[in-house]
């Protein structure tokens, strides 16, 4: 059943200032260069967001939100603040696999898993697109597990012992662009395709832009690489699983139009489960992209349009017409009026009995402009609430300001860990329930050159399954790395 407009309004207007949301992350904004809910709250409850870092006492212990100030990386790497510190697991070029050949290249979307015997399994996405023949550190060939022999994309399994020996492996190889992708409930990964190249584009013998299954426990379970095809063919950045009923939600990071949020509905009687995904029709279930309407029942073209915090939408869900895009990309299906678009539809992590949905930045391609969003969908009562929202980054070059979001987790510490894809210098920062924002890393690793600085984006930011580690990616040319320290519980004021 899908909640019309007329629901939406009427339960607005009984709750005043829109629907009561819980959760753990609560109104987040970020800053410098944040936008809070209204004036009042930039001149009160957010006045001080940018100079909420905590502070030093005279005894020089930090207190407050975050960590301190980040301390420069004496091998030029990665910053951290004072009592933390980082380990290289993989590095491209560097580290190889077991098969002796180099970890590939442009690591990206990561989870964590418990492995046998005190293991830390990691499953980590590498995305690279394009004619295999063109990339040095692809993923390798490995013998039945490749999807399409012309592609260079694919995933490796990482494994973590508790000596600290690192041993990796090839998880699925011959996919294309792999991106964020998302953890499942029975604790394997789902690894998208960011791309919509078909057979005969790039030098590809088979079309691509789908959602594959690796399981990092059982490589016999990834044997004959099977795409999830009733999840779509389009250019998926993420996916997660509600747990309770069963839908997947997945976004795409697309322009020319803007991408669309998705939502699949299994088909009636089938149950999740290792391998189950495998087991669809082409056309299982139904697909279909979102739709949302303010509080008077007004459509809502672009995400991009919610310009204060804690802004709601209802959500309506409309058919994809042709989900395998035989001659139309699908978010070019729909006539105007039908679907609410967003640029840069990024990473996606579920808690708190729904999921946080990342739009990275707007540009000249989008209504209004903007560094970044993240958006919170409630599935029961299928709204969409505005939790971080960035303004325009006028000095990227600068340390301090945060922009251009991507990849995110929820912290086991409170709040989010959200790792930067923007222009200029790049993070993994914090935000915690109230709004307060704290650097946690900053990369050091100047890829151009001392005239013109160029650093990559972070990646892949996820927690051990004991929370102890926090681990996060250098997309180029590719480090994997594990950062641990004093955590602590972080507070909201």
């Amino acid at each position: 059943m899908s909640l019309t407009r007329r629901d939406f309004t009427r339960r607005s207007a009984a709750t005043g200032a829109g629907i009561a949301l819980t959760g753990t992350v609560g109104a987040l904004a970020t800053a410098p260069g944040a936008l809070a809910a209204d004036g009042e709250a930039a001149e009160g409850e957010y006045g001080d967001i940018a100079h909420t870092e905590g502070h030093e006492d005279h005894d020089g212990h930090h207190h407050g939100v975050g960590y301190g100030p980040l301390v420069d990386d004496a091998k030029g790497l990665l910053a951290l603040p004072a009592g933390f510190s980082y380990r290289v697991i993989t590095y491209t070029g560097k580290t190889t696999l077991e098969s002796g050949e180099s970890t590939p290249s442009n690591h990206d979307g990561t989870a964590t898993f418990d492995g046998p015997r005190g293991t830390t399994l990691l499953v980590n996405n590498h995305e690279i697109g394009g004619a295999r023949t063109k990339v040095k550190y692809p993923v390798p060939l490995a013998e039945g597990l490749v999807y399409d022999p012309a592609a260079a994309g694919g995933c490796t399994v990482v494994e973590v012992r508790r000596d600290g020996h690192v041993a990796e492996w090839v998880g699925i190889a011959g996919t294309a662009t792999n991106c964020a992708g998302g953890r499942t409930p029975w604790d394997t990964w789902l690894t998208c395709e960011e791309t919509e190249d078909k057979a005969g584009a790039n030098g590809m013998t088979k079309d691509h832009g789908y959602v594959f299954e690796v399981d990092p426990a059982d490589g016999r379970a990834n044997r004959e690489p099977k795409p999830v095809k009733a999840f779509g063919r389009y250019a998926h950045e993420a996916v997660v699983i509600d747990p309770k009923r069963g839908h997947a939600y997945l976004t795409e990071d697309a322009s020319g139009p803007n991408g669309l949020l998705y939502r699949w509905t299994p088909p009636k009687g089938f149950h999740h489960g290792r391998g189950k995904l495998r087991t669809l029709a082409d056309d299982a279930g139904v697909l279909q992209a979102a739709k949302c309407f303010d509080s008077g029942g007004r459509f809502v073209d672009d995400l991009s349009r919610a310009t204060r915090i804690g802004t709601v939408y209802g959500v309506d869900w409309t058919d994809v017409p042709d989900r395998d895009a035989k001659t139309v990309s699908v978010r070019k299906q729909f006539a105007e009026g039908e679907v609410t678009r967003a640029r840069k539809l990024e990473g996606m992590w579920w808690a708190d009995g729904g999921t946080y949905i990342v739009s990275s930045f707007a540009r000249e391609e989008s209504p209004v402009q903007h560094d970044g969003q993240v958006w919170f969908y409630d599935p029961k009562r299928r709204t969409l609430t505005l939790k971080v929202l960035l303004g325009v980054n006028a000095d990227p070059s600068k340390d301090g300001a945060f922009d251009g979001p991507d990849n995110i987790t929820v912290s086991p510490y409170g709040g989010l860990v959200i790792a930067e894809d923007g222009n200029g210098i790049q993070h993994l920062f914090g935000a915690t329930d109230s709004g307060r924002t704290y650097p946690i890393a900053r990369n050091e690793l100047n890829i151009g050159t001392e005239q013109e600085p160029e650093y990559s984006e972070f990646t892949g930011v996820t927690f051990s399954p004991d929370g102890r580690t926090l681990y996060a990616n250098i997309q180029t040319p590719g480090i994997m790395l594990a950062i641990t320290g004093p955590w602590k519980r972080q507070r909201s004021n």
